[in-house]
């Protein structure tokens, strides 16, 4: 391992790099890089570490200008924080379409995503946790995903880890259909919750929907906006101080064109900026619920987004936005075959995205039978109405693996960062109490 170190505004960052295999199950498997950043307050050299745990798929861990407020802060009072860039992300061999783009066939890009799940995640943490702490064990803190990792881990390496800290990411280990029937549901109620207070924002997403049917309106990337990419900005109603900047998004979109309402350039910048993700979060959105326990071996994902949107009412893809005798919602977390068609970025991953969707043989991520005899001290807090993931089912799975839930309407899915520490402080009482 390679370590550089440096102060920042009154605290010692270490960075380390450290190969890996690619497939930690296949012995001689090519190596990946990966980077950590750990954060040492003045005084906290002593200090046990704790990793956290990004959400996503597909992102790195936050980048930090200070440490002084926020989960942060509370967290380095008690801990040297570790900052993992999980494996293609960040600094660590990032996964993107470029890269993919490289890999000869759709199956080769396919298999290559398979290697970017919970459980490879899981096995990184475990190698840098023995350079970095040797025998001691560490702290996990995970946001989201990140908690899906979290469950993982307490599967697969229970051994490395002190004490889990979870927020917003006890998942269920039910079929993927299962969980987002709920997701749906979710979504929904935070479409009419938002649309009672902006009644106006619904007529603007009904207008705007219905004019990208017809009329040819395009992304600053350069391709069309369509009515199924528009909804995609729902993914705004889930946090929780998104939804007031998805008012200011929706709050004049139209300007007049040689006397015909089209969309300003300003809004449809923001809708670009709004829907854009991860190529790896693209791939992986459903990927990281196949046969996720040795219970669902053997089942394919399928869509599921894609399919139960026909089932659900007010998710159709194709309603007609303008009849107002139906609703006509937002979509969240729900990733639609069609993007692929739609988004220049990922339209050359659709082949490897097509064989995902139908692969049956994932390994699984999460061992129920060894979290039913979880030792380590779990506490997580669990949004009451969380859209990205669903309270009952992370409830049950708390109860199988012994972990004490904080449950609170107070916050939304991602509560951790905006409560300036006391979702964290409330986790590490539990935890110590």
């Amino acid at each position: 391992m390679r370590t550089e170190s440096y102060r920042q505004h009154g605290h010692t960052i270490h960075e380390h790099r450290l190969e890996v295999p690619l497939d930690h199950r296949r012995p001689g498997a090519p190596t990946i890089g990966i980077f950590a950043r750990e954060v040492v307050r003045e005084g906290g050299e002593d200090l046990p570490r704790a990793v956290f745990l990004q959400g996503g798929p597909g992102y790195p861990a936050p980048r930090f200008g200070r440490f002084d407020s926020g989960w942060i802060a509370r967290l380095l009072k008690d801990y040297r924080v570790v900052l993992l860039d999980q494996r293609g992300t960040g600094q660590s061999t990032r996964l993107d379409a470029q890269s993919l783009a490289e890999l000869p066939s759709d199956r080769e890009r396919a298999d290559r995503l398979k290697l970017f799940r919970q459980d490879q995640i899981v096995f990184d943490a475990e190698a840098l946790r023995r350079e970095l702490c040797g025998d001691a064990k560490w702290t996990t803190v995970g946001q989201s995903f990140g908690g899906f990792i979290t469950t993982a881990y307490l599967s697969l390496a229970p051994e490395g880890v002190e004490a889990s800290l979870i927020t917003g990411g006890l998942p269920g280990l039910v079929h993927v259909d299962e969980i987002y029937a709920l997701t749906y549901e979710r979504t929904a109620a935070r479409n009419r919750a938002y649309f009672h207070r902006h009644p106006g924002d619904e007529r603007t997403v009904r207008e705007v929907a219905a004019h990208l049917a017809d009329t040819e309106e395009l992304l600053p990337t350069g391709e069309r906006l369509s009515p199924a990419r528009l909804r995609m900005i729902g993914m705004m109603l889930g946090g929780q101080g998104r939804t007031d900047q998805l008012h200011y998004l929706l709050e004049g979109p139209w300007v007049s064109v040689r006397g015909q309402r089209r969309l300003s350039s300003q809004f449809l910048q923001a809708v670009a900026a709004a829907v854009e993700v991860s190529p790896v979060y693209a791939l992986l959105q459903e990927g990281i619920y196949a046969c996720a326990a040795p219970a669902l071996a053997g089942g394919a994902t399928n869509w599921s987004a894609d399919r139960l949107a026909e089932q659900i009412p007010g998710f159709a893809k194709d309603a007609d936005p303008l009849d107002a005798s139906e609703p006509y919602y937002l979509t969240g977390e729900h990733f639609m075959r069609r993007v692929y068609d739609e988004d220049p970025g990922l339209a050359p991953l659709a082949g490897a995205a097509d064989l995902l969707a139908s692969d049956t043989d994932w390994a699984p991520v999460y061992a129920p039978e060894v979290l039913a005899r979880n030792t380590v001290p779990v506490a997580a807090a669990v949004y009451y109405d969380d859209m990205f993931v669903p309270r009952e089912l992370s409830l049950d799975t708390a109860e199988l693996m012994g972990a004490r839930p904080y449950i609170t309407n107070a916050f939304q899915h991602d509560g951790s960062a905006y409560s300036g520490g006391r979702v964290l402080s409330h986790l590490l009482d539990l935890i110590h109490d």
